[in-house]
């Protein structure tokens, strides 16, 4: 396995969609299990493939404390429950130290395939339901920060740029 680097807002390369995934191979499974290792060493519980530059619609999400419950979701499509809302705050791995909250169905069935290339539906609720969603923007080149205010997304956006900068030299 392998630790991959995790693209971090504003780069551009963040706002590339995934790609379908035709087929799930070995090159498919190693790639998850690097996705793992990077999210686990990362402290994240969700990492999604286009957040560390591939463009397939592929992500990984885990939030057992022991690292135990691992779901791979390959080509997802997601189906709101509820009108309820999740008031819960998120944050991103390519957003590092912030936290926001949006409106986001508190309950959503997701349809996808696992890292064995079989079929499955699940659904999730909480904190899991807004991992998914937020997991899945990624895949459509959405950010988190894209349904904060232009103000805040600057902000942060500052920041981080000079975040990167000190941390270059």
């Amino acid at each position: 396995m392998a630790k991959l680097d995790i693209l971090e807002f504003p780069d551009p390369r963040l706002r590339k969609p995934g790609e379908k995934v035709e087929s799930v191979t070995d090159e498919t499974r190693q790639l998850i299990d690097d996705m793992y290792e990077t999210m686990y060493d990362a402290d994240g519980c969700g990492l999604a493939a286009t957040q560390v530059n591939v463009q397939k619609r592929l992500f990984i999400m885990d939030f057992s404390e022991d690292k135990s419950e691992p779901w791979t979701f390959i080509n997802p499509e997601i189906t709101p429950l509820t009108d309820e809302i999740a008031d819960l705050a998120e944050g991103c791995l390519s957003v590092p130290g912030f936290f926001e909250k949006l409106d986001r169905p508190n309950r959503v069935k997701v349809k996808a395939l696992d890292r064995d290339g079989k079929e499955f539906e699940q659904e999730f609720e909480g904190i899991q339901s807004i991992c998914v969603q937020h997991e899945l923007d990624h895949l459509d080149g959405v950010l988190f920060v894209d349904a904060l205010t232009k103000l805040k997304r600057d902000r942060i956006r500052k920041k981080l740029e000079k975040a990167q900068r000190l941390a270059a030299k």
